[in-house]
């Protein structure tokens, strides 16, 4: 298969701005960039993604991918994004048909930065089919600590969601951005760019993790990218709940320390309680 022909076009993650402290100090501080950045398809508008701009190809294929608007990578010639003019010219190769029907019903999805699928991708859940996986407690604390050390722009300005792809403990991927949505279409991207390359396995199944809630929109497209664990430091929303339920997702939300709930899919995960730190109330 071949691949599409990419740009390498980086942003800046980060700018600086003069700010007045509590103390009535003029302090120098970083805040996470955001950026409009207009997709086109075979030189039609798409959609307007506002971003960071860390991997815009990326996260231009990821939400292609995710809308189910193309079948395969191979249907993909270019992606090619120009900062200048905030935009992504995405070049098929043989055109989308039916585009305008397939896009024609939008819903805007909740969290910041605003997200939105097409209808369809909701109608179309119910043939998702998720692969075996099983996860130990024993690795779900390996990933919650493997995100507590990963240096991000979070922890240096703030106001930005991360997200990661790990296959068992091993963190294979780590994206920021604005919105929690744009951050997951940007690591699908990634795994579609590197289909058959070490692939998971039973005892190092895939996981998906984020800093974001558990909505409808996450648990669809975490199915959609064929990972059948997803973990939040977050909650889950009730949407979000039912459609897991519904498909076998395992979800385990307020993961923090040695501290989770499990919410779905509690069959993928391998207890093993000796682990767990002193009891909390689940609403804590």
């Amino acid at each position: 298969m071949s691949l599409p022909q990419l740009t390498e076009a980086r942003a800046p993650l980060t700018r600086e701005v003069e700010i007045l402290n509590a103390h009535g100090e003029l302090e120098a501080i970083s805040i996470p960039a955001e950026r409009p950045l207009t997709v086109y398809v075979d030189k039609r508008e798409l959609v307007t993604l506002m971003t960071l701009g860390a991997h815009p190809e990326w996260l231009v294929l990821g939400y292609l991918r995710n809308q189910r608007l193309v079948a395969g990578l191979d249907a993909i010639a270019s992606v090619t994004v120009d900062w200048d003019v905030g935009a992504a010219a995405v070049k098929t190769h043989e055109g989308i048909s039916d585009i305008e029907e397939r896009t024609a019903k939008r819903v805007v999805t909740t969290g910041c930065g605003q997200g939105s699928v097409f209808g369809s991708l909701m109608d179309d859940i119910e043939s998702v089919r998720l692969p075996q996986a099983t996860l130990a407690q024993a690795q779900l604390y390996g990933i919650v600590n493997a995100i507590r050390q990963q240096e991000s722009t979070y922890k240096s300005a703030g106001s930005v969601h991360g997200c990661a792809l790990f296959r068992g403990e091993e963190m294979r991927l780590f994206v920021e951005d604005v919105g929690r949505h744009n951050a997951i279409d940007t690591i699908a991207g990634w795994m579609w760019l590197q289909q058959g390359a070490a692939p998971a396995t039973p005892e190092a199944p895939l996981v998906f993790y984020t800093t974001g809630r558990l909505t409808s929109e996450m648990v669809i497209k975490s199915a959609q990218m064929g990972v059948a664990i997803v973990v939040s430091r977050s909650g889950i929303t009730q949407m979000g709940f039912e459609i897991a339920e519904r498909i076998g997702l395992c979800t385990v939300g307020r993961a923090t320390g040695k501290h989770f709930l499990c919410y779905t899919g509690r069959e993928r995960l391998r207890m093993q309680p000796e682990l767990a730190g002193p009891r909390l109330r689940s609403g804590s």
